[in-house]
């Protein structure tokens, strides 16, 4: 499947009517108009008028987007003139070294697909409408663990916090291995919030950090989907790691948490449908964006919700590929130990 970064909600979000690129993007998708204008119509995230907004904490969360849209400014970078030759297994290995002594839970590396990429920007003014055409090889993927009691205060303001500060340790790592690899002589571009050039969840699922489950985003079998990720693109050639299939779809089939609790019913039910050859659920992501714009906060219910954020026995996860009643096994074991939903309520326990 082709992505135009143009489509994502994130870009959308931020088309003021009345300029060229609204005009421009509406004229081409006059389907998505209304809704459009009225998810703008909202509070929005971090803003006074929302319920959640607190001037102490809120202020802390926005503070570090702003810090996150200044530092991505240095994605891309003047490649050092002299290149250095390397083996290839000696540097992979050394770029994932050198992720985790950064801080990176989980790393892997892929060749680049094609249609990881965006076809067009659409996020920045400046960049709106180019096609993408930096497109490297390779990819040094990485992904931070997410604090399991942070994300369970979701929906309030604590998850928000984590997600924000997952964001930063995830640009700062891709920032170290970006300038590394061009002070070796080889072109490499941190990809990083409200900076991306791909789609990172397909990335990250190819390089074998974990598999896309029913919510879209990318479940690993440690963290679940309480992680974020990171990707580094480069010329450089490296090993590359195989994908890791541990039957996270199967599971998801029987599942259905995420759905169940989702407060805008955004996450599909029942079996994902066909797409690239490959099962895949599809979101409404405009419903899910509307609760984000109402409350203030980016939600993560179903994050929390998803048995897998919430420390299952690795050693059963291993097991249950092509293994229903290890599967169910599993899930009646999360369900004895949590009767109650996971989201804690109390914020006095954050901060």
């Amino acid at each position: 499947m082709i992505f135009d970064e143009r489509d994502i909600m994130f870009a959308r979000i931020n088309y003021e009517p009345d300029t060229r690129i609204y005009k421009d993007y509406y004229e081409r998708n006059p389907e998505k108009k209304e809704m459009d204008d009225f998810l703008r119509s909202l509070p929005g995230f971090m803003t006074k008028e929302a319920f959640s907004f607190d001037p102490l904490n809120s202020s802390l969360v926005n503070g570090t987007y702003r810090f996150l849209s200044d530092l991505k400014k240095q994605a891309e970078g003047e490649v050092y003139d002299d290149k250095y030759e390397v083996d290839k297994e000696v540097v992979s290995l050394k770029l994932k070294n050198i992720a985790r002594y950064y801080g990176a839970d989980l790393v892997g590396i892929t060749k680049m697909k094609k249609e990881f990429y965006y076809t067009h920007r659409g996020r920045e003014q400046k960049t709106y409408g180019k096609k993408v055409k930096n497109i490297h090889k390779y990819g040094i993927v990485f992904a931070v663990e997410l604090k399991r009691d942070m994300v369970n205060q979701a929906p309030r303001l604590g998850e928000s916090l984590e997600t924000s500060r997952g964001y930063i340790k995830a640009g700062l790592i891709g920032m170290i291995l970006s300038y590394y690899l061009r002070e070796l002589g080889y072109e490499a571009r941190n990809h990083m919030d409200g900076n991306y050039l791909i789609t990172v969840p397909f990335t990250a699922e190819e390089a074998g950090l974990g598999e896309i489950g029913r919510m879209g985003i990318l479940i690993t079998k440690k963290y679940g989907p309480r992680v974020r990720l990171g990707v580094v693109t480069t010329d450089l050639v490296l090993k590359i790691d195989s994908r890791d299939s541990f039957g996270l779809k199967e599971f998801c089939k029987i599942c259905n948490k995420c759905a169940d609790n989702c407060p805008s019913g955004a996450i599909a039910s029942g079996n994902p449908g066909i797409l690239n050859g490959e099962e895949r659920w599809k979101t409404e992501v405009e419903k899910c964006f509307k609760v984000w714009q109402m409350s203030g906060t980016d939600c993560g219910i179903c994050i929390a919700s998803c048995p897998f954020a919430q420390k299952l026995d690795l050693s059963k996860i291993n097991k249950m590929k092509n293994n229903p009643k290890v599967m169910k096994k599993i899930l009646r074991e999360y369900n004895k130990n949590h009767l109650e939903p996971v989201f804690n309520q109390d914020k006095s326990s954050w901060l």
